[in-house]
């Protein structure tokens, strides 16, 4: 399979690549970056006028399978996560059963070998049935595949518990991902603990939660010399404890998701289940802060984290709607709107942040347009309009609050291993 991508703008932080170039792919791989390139039996695209960029890499999703496939199934998340420009992304493991043993891990790869439209890669679970409680067999997952650790959806609360999770991950060289949140704090809260909480009546949930859990993750990641990654990153103070953890050394990466940047808690109002999301959307203070920690490096990537939910799952009372939105084919809409035209990202930045930046931390060989490299690519118009419509969506969920929304930014082709998945917005 040849193909011949022309005229792109292509943009690559690796290889410093910033200008119009044409990239030859042939069985898989890149072969040729250069000018004038031509193909004579092929697959040609022309991309005057767009970008073209690594292929997008999510650190953070839920996939839903096994055990939850009437939210999203493997299947239905990466046929998503193709058109929203993601070519690798990596799934939490609080699925049923957990992703806390080798044969869960096999089930994911093998489902995704057979079904995928994007590459998949399993996240295992720090301690068994994400209870908090017993370290899963870390040396297992790693070497059956998982790309990191997490508990996401519940925190490891038992600091002696995390301790040891950090000192077994750093033995095998693995990344650790801490959702950061004391549930004492939390308290059952469903919403950001503030002005817009105590006007719909709603138990909160206060931005301590999340800080001195951050705190004391990054405490313990310094006293042990060993990595950290901080999970959706959604307050002023923990961007700023992050912040000066870096100055001082401490091997601590972050993440933000877009809802983050581009939503306060004001999102909520009229009950808007759509809108409820752990942790919660903030105030605009924070949303400003964590636009400057992106913009300054603190948060190292932007992740999705898609987390679909059937419609009568939402469509309940606020206080027992599930949390969570989707996010794929979303996320670079979102980026170009609220972070690349305001000015407060550069192109170049969010694709160290969407493709490079998370593929280092995972450990992949992805995030990249090099010659010799498998071509994992996304071909983006920047100043294209689009009003959002959730039934476009090829996720089984539409939980997303940025229905109706007119954002700029579109992904019109996807190449996932050297073959075409998107082409002119239309899953192939």
């Amino acid at each position: 399979m040849k193909v011949l991508i022309k005229n792109g703008h292509v943009v690559d932080v690796k290889t410093k690549l910033d200008g119009i170039y044409d990239i030859f792919i042939e069985n898989g791989k890149i072969v040729e970056i250069g000018h004038d390139l031509e193909l004579i039996n092929g697959d040609v695209i022309d991309a005057s006028g767009m970008y073209v960029l690594p292929g997008f890499v999510d650190a953070h999703c839920h996939l839903r399978d096994p055990g939850f496939e009437y939210k999203e199934d493997i299947e239905s998340g990466t046929m998503s996560a193709a058109m929203g420009g993601f070519t690798s992304i990596a799934c939490m493991p609080n699925t049923n059963p957990v992703i806390d043993n080798e044969s869960v891990i096999r089930y994911i790869k093998s489902k995704a070998k057979q079904d995928g439209f994007v590459n998949v890669y399993p996240i295992g679970a720090i301690t068994k049935g994400l209870k908090g409680e017993e370290l899963a067999e870390i040396g297992e997952l790693k070497f059956a595949g998982a790309v990191a650790i997490s508990d996401d959806g519940n925190p490891v609360s038992n600091s002696s518990v995390m301790k040891k999770a950090l000192q077994y991950a750093s033995m095998f060289d693995i990344t650790v991902i801490s959702h950061c949140e004391d549930r004492e704090l939390s308290d059952e809260g469903v919403m950001n603990e503030g002005y817009q909480s105590t006007i719909l009546g709603l138990k909160g949930i206060p931005t301590a939660a999340e800080e001195i859990m951050v705190a004391r993750d990054l405490i313990l990641a310094e006293y042990l010399k060993v990595p950290i990654h901080i999970a959706h990153v959604s307050t002023r103070l923990s961007v700023e404890l992050i912040r000066n953890a870096k100055k001082r050394g401490v091997k601590v990466t972050a993440e933000t998701c877009p809802h983050y940047f581009s939503l306060t808690d004001e999102a909520c109002s009229g009950f808007n289940t759509l809108a409820k999301v752990n942790p919660p959307l903030r105030t605009r203070q924070d949303v400003d802060a964590i636009i400057e920690g992106l913009a300054d490096g603190t948060i190292d990537i932007i992740a999705t984290d898609h987390a679909p939910h059937h419609a009568d799952e939402k469509d309940v009372e606020f206080n027992i709607a599930a949390f969570g939105m989707v996010g794929f084919e979303t996320a670079l809409p979102l980026a170009i709107t609220n972070l690349v035209k305001p000015g407060h990202l550069t192109m170049n930045q969010l694709v160290e942040k969407m493709c490079l930046n998370p593929s280092k931390i995972l450990g992949l060989n992805k995030g990249t347009i090099e010659v010799g490299r498998t071509a994992d690519i996304t071909i983006v118009d920047i100043n294209e309009e689009n009003i959002i419509n959730v039934n476009n969506f090829k996720s089984k969920s539409k939980n997303s609050p940025f229905d109706g929304f007119k954002l700029t930014g579109a992904v019109y082709y996807t190449i996932v291993n050297g073959n075409v998945v998107v082409r002119e917005k239309v899953l192939l």
